[in-house]
């Protein structure tokens, strides 16, 4: 059986040819240059071939890391412990100066030293009686004061005074010192850094171990101490030729009498004083007071003072003058044993002045006085002669008319 088969489609024309364009003449070839001889290479000049790591270099590195971070975490705990150490010795010194020097205590010590200066010193002698004969070969207990030699208790009382003095100047240059110590350390540890802090531990302990020593001397010498003197306090006449016994000397304060200023005032011509006594001594405490006229210098009248011996307290001062000024002063009665006393408390009082009217009516009264006076005695003379008069009349009248 036959297939059909499609049509068969023209077949395109050809495109003519174009013509080959002309070749162009070839240049000539320049002549090659003779090649120089390669020189051999040497084999430290060779690259090298590259390489792959092998274990253990590996492992050296992964060592030499290792050891990298170790020393690292090793300045670093040590850089802890220096901060650390310089941390604990900081507040150590802190401490010292918060619990031992802070300011409040040295206040408190200054005015326990002011109020010493103030106060009086008391040579205490102890025993205070010793057992002697008397002329009649009689044994007695007698008073140590009243048998003493007075040329060696004066020479005690002076070395009392002189210790004293010691004592006061002593405990003043201490306080001092401490002031300026603790201002010194206070400000070195708050500026000095960490490194020179370390550095210069070993003189900052130092500094704190002065300070304290100077504080417990600072302590010891706020009491009254012994008097450590050779003496023969009672000769050996009074003693009978018995051995002379062990006597012990001392000092002891008593604290000055203060004028209580609410307590205390002037009237017109007297003035009631009060002072504070914190000894609460007997009553039968004996006081001197000094009162003084205060005068100013345009003035010409001078002034007055006096001193007066009391026991009670309060007391009252009389015979002053009105509207004048007068200062006070009251201080302990010296005694065998005062050793010691510089400050006395004052106070100055103004008495008051005499109201005017008080003084009207005294010249108002004298004049009406003797005005009335003398009135009345001229009337009653006048009235009574004139009434003699007319009675002494009709008596004479009388008589003449009987007469008649």
């Amino acid at each position: 059986m036959l297939s059909s088969r499609s049509p068969v489609s023209p077949v395109p024309p050809v495109s003519p040819v174009s013509p080959v364009p002309p070749v162009s003449p070839v240049s000539p070839v320049p002549p090659v240059s003779p090649v120089s001889p390669v020189s051999p290479v040497s084999p430290s000049q060779q690259p090298a071939k590259a390489k792959h790591p092998s274990f253990g270099s590996m492992a050296k590195v992964f060592n030499e890391t290792e050891t990298s971070s170790e020393s690292t975490a090793t300045r670093e705990g040590q850089d802890n412990a220096t901060v650390q150490q310089y941390m604990r010795n900081k507040n150590l010194v802190q401490d010292f100066l918060r619990n031992e020097l802070n300011p409040r205590l040295l206040r408190y010590h200054w005015n326990r030293l002011n109020l010493l200066k103030k106060c009086y010193f008391y040579l205490k002698i102890e025993p205070r009686h010793l057992c002697v004969r008397d002329p009649n070969n009689m044994m007695i207990c007698a008073d140590i004061l009243q048998i003493a030699n007075p040329c060696q208790l004066q020479k005690i009382k002076k070395m009392g005074k002189n210790q004293t003095e010691i004592q006061l100047s002593l405990l003043t240059g201490l306080l001092e010192q401490l002031d300026r110590g603790r201002k010194e350390l206070s400000h070195y540890v708050e500026t000095c850094d960490m490194a020179t802090f370390l550095s210069q531990w070993d003189l900052t302990i130092k500094k704190v171990l002065k300070l304290s020593v100077l504080f417990s001397k600072l302590i010891a010498l706020e009491e009254p101490r012994k008097l450590h003197v050779k003496h023969s306090l009672v000769s050996q006449v009074i003693l009978g030729g018995a051995v002379h016994p062990h006597i012990s000397l001392s000092l002891y304060t008593k604290k000055p009498p203060i004028f209580d200023r609410r307590e205390s005032f002037a009237s017109q011509n007297w003035a009631q004083l009060k002072w504070i006594n914190e000894n609460q001594e007997s009553h039968l405490e004996r006081w001197q007071l000094e009162i003084k006229l205060m005068t100013d210098d345009s003035q010409t009248e001078p002034g007055y003072s006096r001193i007066q011996e009391v026991i009670s307290n309060p007391c009252v001062i009389h015979h002053l003058q009105p509207g004048r000024s007068y200062e006070f002063r009251v201080k302990r009665s010296d005694t065998h044993t005062l050793v010691y006393s510089q400050w006395h408390d004052r106070i100055v009082l103004e008495t008051k002045t005499v109201p005017v009217e008080d003084t009207n009516s005294s010249t108002n009264g004298s004049t009406n006085g003797s005005t009335n006076g003398s009135t009345n005695g001229s009337t009653n003379s006048s009235t009574n002669s004139s009434t003699n008069g007319s009675f002494g009349f009709t008596r004479r009248l009388t008589r003449t008319s009987s007469s008649l």
